[in-house]
């Protein structure tokens, strides 16, 4: 049997990992997929450079749609990033009856729907595992793993960089500023980390997660995104003394609103207790917690980026394509897990909708009645107080910090007390707000 033919859009590092794993572990792979898989041509942007990599056989071409257009190759592995020429490339390739591979969470969150659609019609796959978390197999899960149950929410830290800033934050003590440097120096963070850090690289990868543990429709616009580009060294030592640690989730579930189920997704910094699991996840290492009605809590943890980690997930996905590649896409795993004309149309909730607790941190005048006139506003807003400290003021300074947490909270009703806080006299700036999850 002719082994499959692939065609690599892009020899960047996950390129460069995928070429290498396959020769690698030629062997392997064969044997689990039942026939070779192989690289018949490559697409780059450096085709002298990328000789240097791939050695003198490969062929090599600096012009993209010579791969998508290409007779003899089977499946095309789209590692070039961003929203064009990657979506229209793909969907080229679609058209002629090419299986995808890719790793390029942005299109997807963005254009999804449109590329499943056309590779429905088409009768070929889109397999996608490389672009949620590296090399954790969190889309099997979901798709395969867990198709017994009902999903009843996923929260995930899902962009390295961030959880290495924060995490060399706690450890070290060190301003936002500082730690972002040197993940730049060491590598963790691009020259414009602005995906990372304000994440919506995040919630790129939640959009995805939320379609298929659910069975709706992929949504981008509905995810709420608050990166970790403002927060303080202090907030993370405070948290710290009142048994949480800060992680940029990325949250998913199902709840109900006046009476009515609807969808949240979410990215944003959370207090984590430091008892959970997610919480002593370190470094730009990837986690993510399902929970699901059957199966209760399950934890998928690994690297969630670099080249060989991904590469292992694009290497899955062209072992799964090769399994599957004449069956009848009738019996074909759906891409989004439900039956294609079996999604749902739930609604997406707004952030307002989010009930949750909160963290505060309130710079106010050292003076009598300052406290009262606070918890008087946050009772008007049906807000209660599970936890409160005053940082006792240094000699001589007349100003301090409140540290709140609170019980369960709708956020409409917090941003309405927010404000009125605010508008004291005695509050002395902009008052600091993180959400709270126990994810039990």
């Amino acid at each position: 049997m002719r082994p499959i033919k692939v065609g690599l859009l892009g020899l960047g590092t996950v390129g460069r990992g995928t070429f290498e794993v396959l020769g690698r572990n030629q062997e392997e792979i064969t044997r689990r997929a039942g026939r070779g898989i192989e690289v018949a041509a490559a697409a780059v942007r450096d085709v002298k450079r990328a000789r240097a990599i791939v050695g003198a056989q490969l062929p090599l071409t600096s012009n993209p749609e010579d791969i998508v257009r290409h007779p003899d190759i089977d499946i095309v592995v789209e590692l070039m990033g961003g929203y064009e020429p990657a979506r229209t490339l793909v969907l080229e390739a679609i058209r002629r009856g090419k299986h995808v591979v890719t790793a390029n969470k942005a299109l997807l969150a963005s254009h999804g729907n449109e590329i499943f659609a056309a590779a429905r019609d088409r009768g070929v796959m889109v397999a996608f595992e490389a672009a949620v978390a590296g090399g954790i197999p969190i889309i099997k899960a979901l798709r395969e793993g867990l198709t017994a149950n009902r999903i009843e929410w996923i929260a995930g830290i899902i962009n390295g960089t961030s959880n290495f800033i924060l995490s060399e934050m706690r450890a070290r003590g060190l301003p936002f500023d500082t730690v972002l440097h040197e993940a730049q120096r060491l590598g963790y963070a691009e020259a414009d980390p602005t995906f990372d850090i304000e994440g919506i690289d995040a919630a790129h990868k939640l959009t995805i997660l939320a379609a298929i543990a659910f069975g709706v429709p992929i949504n981008f616009a509905a995810a709420y995104t608050e990166g970790i580009a403002s927060l303080a060294a202090e907030d993370i030592k405070y948290a710290e003394q009142l048994g949480y640690r800060i992680k940029l989730l990325g949250i998913t579930k199902r709840a109900m609103v006046n009476g009515s189920h609807g969808i949240e997704l979410r990215v944003h910094p959370t207090l984590v207790p430091v008892q959970r699991l997610l919480a002593s996840v370190e470094g730009a290492m990837n986690a993510v917690l399902v929970k699901g009605d059957a199966v209760g809590v399950t934890l998928y943890y690994g690297k969630g980026a670099g080249a060989e980690p991904t590469a292992s997930a694009v290497v899955a996905d062209l072992v799964d394509v090769t399994r599957m590649h004449t069956a009848d896409p009738e019996n074909r795993v759906p891409h989004l897990a439900f039956q294609a004309d079996s999604l749902a149309e739930l609604p997406w909730l707004t952030i307002e909708d989010t009930v949750t607790s909160y963290y505060f941190r309130m710079r106010v005048a050292d003076q009598p009645g300052v406290l009262a006139d606070i918890t008087r506003i946050l009772a008007d807003g049906r807000i209660s107080i599970d936890a409160l400290f005053q940082r006792e003021p240094s000699e001589g300074e007349n100003q301090t910090d409140i540290i709140m947490l609170t019980h369960d909270a709708v956020e409409r009703d917090v941003n309405a007390a927010v404000r009125r806080i605010e508008m004291l006299p005695t509050v002395l700036a902009p008052v600091i707000r993180i959400r709270q999850e126990e994810l039990i």
